[in-house]
């Protein structure tokens, strides 16, 4: 069992999975950067002020301990306030539009690079021995009459 485990890891599917979700997750912090630090402030600021991530409608009542900001959306959630968080939502589907666009670039890049590949013609395989031999034995047959 324990050899069939090594040869499945050892497959190069395996491997090249396992550094896709690496650098996936990598590739997520940089988008969540990209969107909260300078895409939503953008929007923000186009919007009048606007910022998306405390935009939500409280849907319970307060702990009557609760230490921190009644307007801070990152407190109540922390506090266990139910909330309708609909300012992070809009922050997290821009996430994912930027995520879908940058893939769907890549895709299309990759598939251009395909098709250039696919478009050099390839050299004309070689004939067989046996075919050559053929012609050249048909040639001295032709020269005889």
């Amino acid at each position: 069992m324990l050899n069939d485990f090594k040869a499945f890891i050892n497959k190069g599917n395996v491997v090249d999975l396992a550094v896709a979700v690496i650098i996936g997750a990598a590739f997520g912090k940089i988008v969540s950067s990209l969107t909260d630090d300078l895409i939503m402030p953008v929007i923000g600021y186009l919007t009048g002020g606007l910022d998306f991530s405390s935009h939500f409608i409280r849907l319970g009542a307060i702990p009557a301990d609760f230490k921190g900001s009644v307007t801070s959306y990152t407190d109540l959630k922390t506090a266990g306030v139910p909330l309708l968080g609909f300012g992070q939502f809009i922050t997290v589907a821009v996430n994912f539009l930027i995520v879908a666009f940058v893939v769907f670039l890549l895709v299309r890049f990759v598939q251009k690079l395909n098709r250039k590949h696919e478009e050099a013609p390839a050299a004309p395989a070689a004939p067989p021995e046996d075919v050559v031999l053929l012609r050249e034995i048909l040639a001295e047959l032709k020269k005889k009459g």
